[in-house]
This record gives structure tokens, C-alpha cells and sequence, in this order.
């Protein structure tokens, strides 16, 4: 593949990431990417088999920018309720930026992306929260005795919550950004002793005013 084709190829996937992330995986058509593009559809088949194999590397490409800013967020934390601060503000970022049924869409109509969705979830947030529970209370500010194992598949069971829009979370008072705060802080209210309670604090104090 040369440099040009090279260079089609990653418009293609950025345009079309930027019409998934606004309107959702499912009403998106071929022809909505080809006339938001300007190309014909033959051209897009050029370097694209289907829709599914761009919704595939958009995923993927997701995800692996996720993994970077999760990464980025450890190294940079102060503590482990520092931690917990930075990825809610990264999550915050990511679902201003998404229609809530691109998840449903993925999970229903694209199992391969779904996958590699399943696998990020279940392996690299897995260890990450699992990490962050462990930092805490080595710490001192996570309450001792906790059980890691346990707290970890809750905390991905609130994340399942807000990224698959439960109706009965997100729909008509809330919003889902709302939704994720108020659990988040619950969640470290639960497991922060007293010293850790008064970082929530101050951190809560932090974001409102930024």
C-alpha cells in the first residue's frame, strides 16, 4: 500500500469515526460515509471490504487510544484517588463525544468489535482497576480489608451501566455524564478511610472549579 492509499484509507476510518460517534453505528450507512466524504462508494470498497471492517478499526483504534490515556492517567496521578479523578474526567471526555447507542449498536450488530470491546474490559480494565484498589490501600487511603476481587467486577459492572445507556439510570433526569459521577463518588466514599474522604474532597473541589 502506498503512501496516498495509505493516507485514504486513514480519512475513511476518521470520518466515518466522527459520523459513528454522532449518529451511532447502525444508522450510518455506506452511502452516508460516501456522501460525507465526497467519494463515490466504489472508492471506499476499494479499501474497505464492508461497514463491519471499518467499524472494526474504529473500534480497535479506540481502544487503543484508551489504553494509552490509561496508562498516561497511573504515571500521572498523585495517588490512587488522583487516579480515579483523571479517568473519570477521560470518561467524561469520551461520552460527550459519543451517541450512547454506539455501545448497543456494537454489542447487537458488530460482535467482532464487540469482542475486542469485551477483551479491553475484561483484561485491561480489569487490571487497572484491580491496580488501583491495591495502590490505595498500600496508601493508606483505601480502607483495609477490602476485598480487590470483588470491588473490581462491581466498579465494571457500574462502567456496563453507563456505557450500555440502562434506562433506568440515564433516561429523562439524568444524564449519563451525571450518572458516572454520582456512582464514581459513591464507589470511593465506600472504600476511602477518613484521610482518603478528605482527597475526595479536595479533588471534588478541583474539577467543579475547572
Amino acid at each position: 500500500m502506498n503512501k496516498i492509499e495509505l493516507e485514504i484509507r486513514e480519512h475513511i476510518i476518521s470520518e466515518s469515526d466522527k459520523l459513528f460517534c454522532q449518529y451511532g453505528l447502525k444508522s450510518v450507512t455506506m452511502d452516508d460515509i460516501a456522501r460525507h466524504l465526497g467519494m463515490s462508494k466504489k472508492t471506499i470498497y476499494a479499501h474497505f471490504t464492508d461497514k463491519n471492517e471499518i467499524v472494526n478499526i474504529v473500534i480497535e483504534n479506540k481502544l487503543s487510544s484508551q489504553k494509552c490515556l490509561i496508562n498516561e492517567n497511573v504515571a500521572r496521578a498523585e495517588n490512587a484517588v488522583h487516579e480515579v479523578f483523571f479517568a473519570v474526567t477521560t470518561m467524561k471526555e469520551v461520552l460527550s463525544n459519543i451517541n450512547p447507542t454506539l455501545f448497543y449498536d456494537l454489542q447487537k450488530y458488530h460482535p467482532e468489535a464487540w469482542l475486542y470491546f469485551k477483551d479491553f474490559r475484561e483484561k485491561h480494565l480489569y487490571f487497572t482497576i484491580h491496580a488501583n484498589l491495591l495502590r490505595g490501600v498500600r496508601e493508606g487511603y483505601y480502607r483495609e480489608g477490602i476485598k480487590p476481587d470483588i470491588l473490581t467486577q462491581m466498579r465494571l459492572e457500574q462502567i456496563d451501566l453507563i456505557f450500555n445507556g440502562n434506562t433506568a439510570y440515564t433516561s429523562g433526569k439524568y444524564g449519563i455524564i451525571q450518572v458516572m459521577s454520582e456512582l464514581t463518588e459513591h464507589f470511593l466514599y465506600g472504600i476511602c478511610t477518613l484521610k482518603g474522604h478528605k482527597l475526595i474532597n479536595k479533588y471534588k473541589e478541583i474539577t467543579e472549579e475547572e
